[in-house]
């Protein structure tokens, strides 16, 4: 017989997962003057005007190929109604990039969805990082399978609002 993982393992797994593969990234700090405190991605400013940044998002890593379609077709439409400019072609030129990873776990009863953005300038330093999660009800197994437009629009929702808030704080 085996044994039940205990919840709070699971989320210790999951989260560990999302931010090991946002860690794969490898965007180094740049240098800066002794005793002058190094940026953080949090807190680095866009380095373009509002309204003439354009964003290109990368394939997402993590996320089966119908979820990640559907999620990159909910961040579009809530990307317009924020009035961020989208680059669609992969390797097109754009102002940033955002990189993308997802991750699920699952309980009896519920799904989590595990998600960071992180954005970056063209010579792939990070600027900014979204992260969050999205518990969804009902799962038989395998995550994903819980995964409904709903949650998806309210991740794309809560990331674009805060590219938009960050892109307008200059």
């Amino acid at each position: 017989m085996q044994m039940p993982f205990p919840k709070f393992l699971r989320w210790t797994v999951a989260a560990a997962a999302v931010l090991g593969l946002a860690a794969c990234q490898g965007n180094p700090a740049p240098p800066v003057a002794i005793g002058t405190p190094a940026p953080t991605a949090q807190n680095l400013a866009p380095t373009t005007p509002d309204g003439k940044a354009t964003i290109a998002f990368e394939p997402f890593t993590g996320a089966p190929g119908n979820i990640a379609d559907e999620l990159s077709k909910a961040i579009g439409n809530q990307a317009r109604e924020q009035g961020l400019v989208l680059v669609r072609r992969i390797g097109a030129p754009s102002t940033y990039r955002v990189n993308g990873y997802l991750s699920a776990t699952g309980e009896p009863s519920s799904a989590t969805i595990f998600y960071v953005f992180d954005i970056v300038d063209n010579s792939g330093r990070r600027l900014k990082r979204i992260s969050g999660t999205e518990t969804i009800s009902g799962t038989s197994g395998d995550p994903w399978e819980a995964v409904d437009s709903g949650a998806l629009e309210r991740i794309a929702n809560r990331s674009t609002v805060e590219m938009a808030a960050w892109l307008n704080r200059q």
